[in-house]
């Protein structure tokens, strides 16, 4: 399964109007982890136009549609995103929403259709005087300096060109020097050398005038140390755009913290346990296989009160129904057990490495996999106390296919880079449930353990 928490951006802003505050963000998210910066918002898990207008009218600064296209085929996520951008003007209009930016999200370690979502939203809202590159994501230790993007592997920065995200079978990249990258990808369209660069020293010093003269959707490539640098940043964005000029942008999530600029979340994340319902033991579905989840998986199955229940998958490929009716019923029925012994179920799909023949094949069984997760999570106890979805996919497929949600609110993170939504007080089964949104490559290999502990009140001692 792949995950991420990078973004593109789409400025989309009209002259400011004054009896207005900032504009409205409106986030197209390939899985639901672009939203790992921010709290108190919506995520949007239809875009029919009516549910569009409600995250308009929401009252915080952004909202989340999740489009989940990053499992999808090329062409699914070229017509899907076609599809968002068709309904999102229409909601727009209804609306009348004067002042926007919509973002439309991806994968900060570079994976993602790339460049197909940037030119479907250039051609559908365009056009634009330039499109950028700013992957930073720096609570998950992505950064951008002399324009090679740099992920922290054990506190040593690495061109993520040599981290396992490169080698990827659908979205398989060879440069971590984005000018190099955006020519690997745009298969020669745009070439390195025709690629603008900011560097640490202009965004530092102030890129307002080279915004300004930018032009024909000239590709731009962004260093990002710190968050200050993306906040200098920002601000050059939206006063250029509030003077007519028009961007996009393939970006990450501290974007998205410096153009939102919220206040701390409500409750802490250490607090998080506040939201658990009844003290009761939660749930834990792991879906992504990439080498940091699987060590996560290794540490959190040696804390006191989880208990693993592994599921076989390589008997997806056998295509029985009777064996993938055994593998179900077998989780369910152990999740149970586990439950009524007051421990947490830890599912976890068997985590050898599967070859596929091709990339149609490997996302098709990708398919298989998550729709018996959903599945199993449609099973289990209604009175847990919260849940974890571990893996980008296998979360936005946990809101929008095992819990059935058209919405849900974000409370805000309980560790860096990893979110918390709650269901409404009205679902039919988990009504007011904390969903715990874990991304497959953020934290280090206690961070999955650390937040199952948060909302269990068990210390590594226990």
């Amino acid at each position: 399964m792949r995950t991420g928490c990078a973004l593109f951006v789409l400025c989309f802003v009209f002259p400011p109007d004054p009896m207005t505050s900032s504009p409205k963000i409106i986030v197209l998210d390939d899985d639901p982890t672009g939203s790992q910066t921010v709290h108190s918002c919506l995520l949007l898990m239809k875009w029919d136009v009516e549910t569009l207008r409600s995250g308009l009218a929401d009252p915080s600064p952004i909202c989340f549609v999740l489009t989940n296209t990053r499992a999808m085929t090329p062409e699914k996520a070229l017509a899907t995103t076609q599809e968002v951008c068709h309904h999102l003007k229409q909601a727009i209009t209804a609306a009348q929403v004067q002042d926007f930016l919509v973002v439309s999200r991806s994968d900060s370690t570079l994976r993602g259709h790339y460049p197909i979502e940037t030119d479907v939203i250039a051609a559908e809202l365009g056009p634009f005087d330039a499109h950028f590159l700013t992957p930073a994501f720096f609570e998950g230790g992505r950064f951008t300096k002399d324009s090679v993007h740099y992920l922290v592997v054990n506190g040593v920065p690495t061109p993520v060109h040599e981290t396992e995200f490169a080698q990827d079978s659908v979205f398989g990249y060879h440069y971590s020097y984005l000018p190099d990258y955006v020519e690997e990808k745009t298969q020669g369209r745009i070439t390195a050398n025709q690629v603008e660069r900011f560097l640490l020293s202009d965004i530092r010093s102030g890129v307002f005038d080279r915004l300004m003269q930018l032009q024909h959707n000239q590709c731009v490539a962004v260093d990002s140390e710190n968050q200050s640098d993306m906040n200098q940043f920002a601000a050059a964005v939206l006063q250029a755009s509030g003077q007519g000029k028009r961007f996009l942008f393939r970006s990450a999530a501290s974007l998205l913290t410096a153009l939102a600029n919220l206040p701390p979340q409500p409750i802490a994340a250490e607090a998080m346990a506040s939201y658990v319902r009844g003290g009761k033991p939660g749930a834990v579905i792991v879906g992504s296989h990439v080498k940091k989840t699987t060590e996560q998986l290794e540490e959190l199955l040696k804390v006191a009160g989880t208990e693993a229940i592994e599921v076989d998958v390589v008997h997806l490929l056998e295509e029985s129904v009777d064996q993938r009716a055994a593998l179900l019923q077998e989780a369910i029925d152990r999740s149970h057990q586990a439950h009524q012994a007051g421990r947490t179920p830890v599912i976890f799909t068997s985590r050898q490495e599967l070859t596929f023949d091709d990339a149609q094949t490997r996302l098709d069984f990708g398919v298989a996999v998550s729709t018996l997760l959903m599945d199993i999570l449609r099973g289990l106890p209604a009175d847990l106390g919260f849940l974890i979805s571990k893996g980008g996919i296998t979360s936005n497929d946990t809101l929008s296919t095992g819990l059935a949600l058209t919405a849900a609110r974000l409370l805000g993170q309980i560790l860096p880079g990893v979110s918390v939504v709650r269901t409404p007080a009205d679902h039919p089964q988990f009504p007011d449930l904390p969903v715990v949104l874990f991304p497959g490559n953020v934290g280090d290999r206690f961070a999955l353990s650390a937040a199952y502990q948060r909302l269990a009140h068990r210390s590594p001692a226990d």
